[in-house]
């Protein structure tokens, strides 16, 4: 193995995850013995990046060390100089996370340091990053491990060698609020920090903060109200660039060597631009290793995709005649032996510029990779079929999801990694479904329950320093406990937050007119990016009747989410409740009928102006059975052709495929997969936030046909609360045969089957006290546990 003076060790111990080892249960009331503390001059609020060490003797190796570890903003803790984890999960200072290792693998018999790079972008920081001040906090788990506790004992340096380099707006004119880059001088850096050999006379004791360490439950004053990590720690992996280019669009660099030795020298006094295809966009901190090159610079800027002359993406595979512009890092050489660089948070790309410029000495470029990092989701689910395209979709659509999660859910990786609600729904049931994992959905619940405002809505982002509402998302939210308790056994979770469901739902119907329909509405109640809405104020997406009232949408979302709330509220003892809101939603929908269905063109007008109409509106009147049941396959067909109607863009088209599963038309989803063809025909590795021109190429709303493909084409659905009955309700369209898995919490639901004209025929397997319903055509067959055949 090489050996390098890292500049910041990436890889994670696989043998290492947070919250593995169990948390001592007194830290989980009142407070620490451990300390926050930080750098004893060095300005508390702003751009500033630090390390901290403590070195320890131990007579022998341990058996077991646990330590609980955060930091303001972020941190990455060391042991022995490997690197063990990064965190915290983001939240709030209500609910700021630890997280919990066990690092006696990497401690030995003797001195041993342990270290930590504490980082606060200040002004700077995304903005997910909610923040309080720069601070770093260590709690030994017991009395054997508080040897390590956080306290003056510890020292600290600020490492001069950061700076920001904020990215440039008017260049991407977009809406970016990720973290802004870094510019590192190797000449300054604090190469070796985790070393014995460092010279510690040269660091200061730490300042010890006024304010005690202490858990959330301890309901004194302070800033840090400290919670257990709820979620795993990110997955890092590393990954190798598949191409480079020259200035000119020429390959140079081959795939031996971009996995392995680069073995690339520059000459002194040379600028050279290369370009680097990592061939599928991806979350990662790019590496680059390099021995010599003093005073050299190296700029990288990150793009999703490159642009031609006329600021199109085109086809994202071709790289001749376009241009990159995006979020930049900025690297100046030390000229040592094998440095490595890597920014300290990971950036989203699909190619990387390299602007190199070298100076009196020549550089030899080492290695280039990057590191993967995500939320370690496990693909457990599969689908394959005879349509071979599908399976470039699946992949496509599974990579698109993970990207879009790593410590809470995420909008796009590139432009925001903001936890909208509007898109949390949506990748919640990818992960169930492809996963089988609802600890991030679970998280998600909880911080959006974090956010509500004095009005009785929640956020329409969480995490998030600067407020946004979205009215509309609150109603989602409300939305995600249900679909949450039809697919996890977890009743008193649920019911821990109906008193914040039930804010959500008076604030809407306080909103109500005499006609049983809302009234003029405020805050931004987006609906979809349909830009042509004739009522759209201020901002995009907000459907007719928003500001007059006699929004036919809105009102049939408040009745479609009052459904799924009256369920709970039947289930969890309030049954009074329960009653009460299904009532409203009769009420609700009975009225948007009467106002706003057009015999004439037998279409659900978008408000009782009756001047627009949409396929949201129409959607919508299919879900809540505001259309006779009778007359609801007619309007979805009409929602599928006529392109007259304001269209809906990739995010409510997850709605339009629940319509097809409950209209009994999920023969017609096949077809409608076109768009998504269309993106992998135009070279696009993730599916984009919209069709093109888009901003962004990675946009979680839009990996929905993963889910659909389990759950209409395969047909698994939960039947039951806690998904303890299964309906399994295929429609294979065109298809001539499918194998299908679908985790479930007491196993693997598994199904082969062979489609001949309108017969099936096939096995399934359903876990172990499972049972269910095998639908097709019209006819049904009981399920049981284990295995059986099918033949309708």
């Amino acid at each position: 193995m090489r050996k390098y003076s890292w500049l910041l060790i990436l890889l994670i111990s696989a043998g290492v995850q947070a919250q593995d080892p169990a948390i001592n249960p007194k830290l989980l009331h009142g407070f620490w013995k451990a300390q926050w503390i930080a750098h004893p001059t060095a300005s508390g609020t702003q751009f500033g990046v630090f390390h901290f060490r403590k070195s320890i003797d131990l007579p022998s190796k341990p058996a077991s060390f646990v330590v609980n570890v955060t930091a303001d903003n972020r941190y990455r803790l060391f042991v022995n100089g490997q690197s063990i984890g990064t965190g915290p999960a983001r939240s709030d200072l209500a609910n700021w996370n630890y997280e919990t290792y066990d690092i006696a693998p990497y401690l030995k018999a003797g001195a041993n340091i342990i270290a930590a790079t504490v980082w606060n972008f200040g002004e700077y920081r995304p903005y997910s990053q909610i923040s309080f001040e720069t601070g770093f906090l260590l709690q030994g788990n017991t009395t054997a491990e508080e040897i390590l506790n956080t306290n003056k004992t510890w020292k600290v340096t600020q490492d001069v060698a950061y700076e920001p380099l904020p990215i440039d707006r008017p260049a991407l004119q977009s809406y970016v609020v990720v973290a802004e880059g870094e510019k590192v001088n190797g000449n300054n850096y604090s190469w070796g920090f985790t070393d014995a050999s460092v010279d510690e006379s040269k660091w200061a004791p730490a300042r010890v903060l006024w304010y005690q360490a202490k858990s959330r439950s301890y309901g004194t004053d302070g800033n840090w109200h400290l919670v257990p990590r709820e979620i795993p720690l990110e997955e890092e992996k590393k990954q190798y660039f598949n191409k480079a280019y020259d200035e000119n669009g020429k390959q140079i660099l081959t795939t031996e060597s971009l996995a392995g030795n680069v073995g690339m020298i520059i000459a002194p006094n040379k600028k050279i631009t290369i370009l680097l295809d990592q061939k599928y966009e991806t979350n990662a901190y790019p590496v680059i290793v390099t021995s010599r090159g003093k005073n050299a610079s190296i700029k990288l800027t990150y793009a999703e995709a490159l642009f031609d002359d006329k600021g199109q993406k085109g086809n994202r595979n071709e790289v001749v005649g376009k241009k990159l512009k995006g979020i930049s890092d900025a690297y100046i050489l030390e000229g040592g032996t094998k440095r490595l660089y890597s920014p300290l948070y990971y950036r989203t790309f699909r190619y990387i510029k390299l602007e190199i410029e070298t100076k009196e000495e020549g550089i030899e470029f080492e290695e280039l990779y990057s590191i993967f990092a995500g939320y370690p989701f496990e693909e457990k689910a599969s689908f394959k079929s005879n349509q071979t395209n599908l399976s470039a979709i699946w992949e496509t659509g599974w990579r698109t999801a993970r990207l879009c999660a790593v410590d809470t859910y995420f909008d796009c990786p590139y432009y925001e990694q903001l936890q909208y609600v509007g898109d949390t729904r949506i990748q919640s049931m990818i992960s169930l479904y492809v996963a089988g994992d609802g600890r991030l959905m679970k998280k998600a619940i909880n911080d959006i329950s974090h956010s509500f405002i004095s009005d009785g809505l929640t956020q329409s982002r969480y995490p998030s320093r600067d407020l946004q509402v979205i009215p509309t998302f609150s109603l989602w939210w409300v939305c995600m406990l249900n679909d949450y308790y039809m697919h996890r056994d977890e009743n008193a979770f649920v019911a821990s937050h109906l008193q914040g469901m039930e804010s959500v739902l008076q604030w809407y119907e306080n909103k109500l007119a005499p006609n049983k329909m809302l009234g003029p509405l405020s805050w931004w109640q987006f609906a979809d990016w349909s830009w042509d809405w004739v009522d759209s104020i201020r901002v995009g997406g907000v459907p007719p009747g928003v500001s007059k009232g006699g929004s036919a949408l809105i009102t049939l979302q408040f009745a479609y989410t009052l459904r799924r709330a009256a369920q709970l509220e039947n289930a969890l003892g309030k049954k009074e409740k329960g009653v009460y809101y299904n009532n409203l939603a009769t009420q609700l929908i009975a009225s948007t009928y009467k106002n706003c269905w057009v015999k004439e063109k037998q279409l659900m007008a978008d408000s009782y102006e009756k001047n627009s109409f949409s396929q949201h509106t129409n959607i919508m009147a299919i879900l809540t059975d505001a259309v006779p049941a009778a007359e609801q396959p007619k309007l979805l067909d009409k929602v599928i052709k006529d392109k007259s109607m304001t269209q809906a863009t990739y995010y409510f088209t997850f709605y339009l495929f629940e319509a097809l599963k409950k209209v009994k038309e999920g023969d017609r989803f096949l077809p409608l997969l076109q768009p998504w063809q269309d993106m992998l025909d135009r070279g696009l590795s993730t599916f984009a936030e919209q069709a093109d021109p888009t901003r962004s190429d990675c946009h979680a709303w839009s990996a929905s046909p993963n889910y659909e493909l389990l759950s209409l084409v395969g047909g698994v659905r939960s039947a039951a609360p806690g998904f303890k009955k299964v309906l399994i309700e295929p429609y294979m369209g065109n298809l001539n045969t499918m194998d299908v898995t679908v985790p479930h919490p007491s196993g693997n639901i598994v199904l082969h089957l062979d489609r001949k004209n309108n017969a099936v025929t096939g096995t399934i397997e359903l876990p172990s006290g499972i049972t269910g319903q095998f639908n097709w055509k019209g006819k049904t067959i009981p399920l049981k546990a284990g295995s059986q055949k099918v033949s309708l």
